[in-house]
């Protein structure tokens, strides 16, 4: 597991939106709606978002798994977490977490209200549930935070 630089992030670009695509549409199918922003998203959205990562790697240095983030005043928005549907349930995700965890003394998350998995690995790690909201209409989403 290792943090990419700006320039890693641009080679590895089209890995980081093929896992991206992936996993949000896992969860698409877990939440029931497709309608998940980074579902969506073009490589050149993935590089404008401006944010940093940190991604595992299998055996065959291929991206297993990537975390999606921005640290500001203290505070680490995790702003995704994508790991590939071979690599679910191997630990990948708590590891990639607890990573992030460590950059700064707060955490905070959005998962989708329905996404039942992500929502155990949170709070498994100790993240407090701090509101539900609708983005777009139909589309609930859960606010968590870890101090």
């Amino acid at each position: 597991m290792r943090r990419l630089t700006a320039e890693e992030v641009g080679v590895h670009a089209p890995h980081l939106l093929d896992l991206q695509h992936k996993a949000y549409a896992v969860e698409a199918e877990l939440i029931g709606d497709d309608r998940i922003p980074p579902l969506h998203e073009t490589e050149s959205d993935l590089l404008s978002a401006g944010l940093e990562w940190i991604a595992s790697f299998d055996d065959d240095q291929q991206i297993a798994g990537a975390a999606g983030y921005a640290i500001e005043h203290d505070v680490v928005d995790l702003d995704r977490l994508m790991i590939s549907p071979s690599h679910h349930r191997q630990g990948l995700g708590t590891a990639l977490v607890t990573e992030v965890m460590e950059l700064a003394p707060v955490t905070e998350v959005a998962t989708g209200r329905d996404n039942a998995p992500a929502r155990a690995l949170y709070e498994s790690l100790g993240f407090l549930h701090q509101s539900d909201f609708e983005p777009v209409p139909g589309l609930w989403v859960s606010r968590y935070r870890r101090a």
